[in-house]
């Protein structure tokens, strides 16, 4: 008994004989439930971002590069799930999390008038790379290389923007909501790795960023009562 790629036979027979199945049993049918759990999830992971920066028209405290090192990490990542052909439970919420990452950017961009020359310059060596890079028609040992670069753009996208924070004691426009289902996500993403015996790089890649949106996170928490305190001494 299978349903997308979830087999349910060995907890149905379990429960059949009046037993509760076995953890061999049990964790493998978590880890995949957890996975597309976590791809349904992900259609709206960055919607409370979006919709806070179109809300008040503005990018108050956002790091410009930090985003646009988002949406070539998210691309690299998600080139090589597919290359390797894992089952979509264990990557799907990336091709979701690339497309609101995108329109992300974008609305940073719109809100920044007006854009630098070098900024429309990155956005358009994207453009001309990542089709490329998605479709797979590089050679294997240099996609295993930029795989492995991704770790390090996924850590630099975060740290200007945690030095932003740092340096501004605020986070100005960014979403609490967006970000701790970003670390929740990491977190289910560690376990589901392990589950699906994943590539130790890929877990590599889900530690980092339980750490790196756990420190934002907790920025955000940090700063914002930090916010109300002083809000409520001039009041």
């Amino acid at each position: 008994m299978e349903y997308l790629g979830i087999d349910l036979s060995c907890a149905m027979g379990s429960l059949r004989n009046g037993e509760f199945p076995e953890k061999d049993c049990l964790l493998p049918l978590i880890s995949k439930l957890l996975g597309y759990c976590l791809v349904a999830a992900s259609i709206t992971v960055k919607l409370p971002q979006i919709l806070k920066i179109v809300q008040h028209k503005s990018v108050r405290g956002l790091s410009v590069v930090a985003f646009e090192l988002e949406v070539v990490g998210y691309t690299i990542s998600l080139a090589y799930c597919l290359h390797k052909g894992l089952p979509f439970s264990a990557f799907g919420e990336m091709a979701f999390l690339l497309i609101q990452a995108l329109i992300l950017v974008a609305c940073i961009y719109y809100y920044s008038q007006p854009v630098p020359m070098t900024t429309w310059v990155r956005a358009l060596l994207y453009c001309a790379v990542a089709p490329t890079v998605l479709a797979g028609q590089i050679n294997p040992t240099l996609f295993d290389a930029i795989y492995a670069s991704q770790h390090a753009i996924f850590l630099f996208a975060r740290l200007p923007q945690i030095w932003k924070n740092f340096q501004n004691k605020s986070t100005g426009e960014l979403s609490f909501l967006t970000f701790f289902m970003n670390f929740a996500g990491s977190i289910v993403r560690v376990f589901t790795s392990i589950q699906e015996n994943a590539p130790v790089s890929i877990l590599t890649g889900f530690a980092l960023g339980v750490f790196t949106n756990g420190t934002i996170l907790s920025q955000i928490l940090m700063y914002q009562k930090a916010a109300a305190v002083k809000e409520k001494k001039t009041n």
